[in-house]
């Protein structure tokens, strides 16, 4: 997964699969503890950014869209 855009694709496959019932709970449930991470270290990033004034650029929050 290169971005947030890509995550937020997969986690859609991820639900359609639930509904259908070609995936199990526990594995959709990890999946989404997964993004979580994913998405808890970009915000780390983020704050990082912010308390120290620094720019840099977070690939994983940049998207062709």
């Amino acid at each position: 997964m290169k971005n947030a855009n890509e995550l937020r694709k997969e986690l859609s496959a991820v639900f359609d699969q639930l509904a259908k019932g070609a995936l199990s709970a526990k594995d959709a449930s990890e999946l989404a503890n997964i993004a979580g991470k994913m998405i808890n270290s970009a915000k780390v990033q983020l704050e990082y950014n912010q308390v120290t004034g620094v720019h840099k650029r977070i690939s994983f929050l940049e998207s062709d869209d």
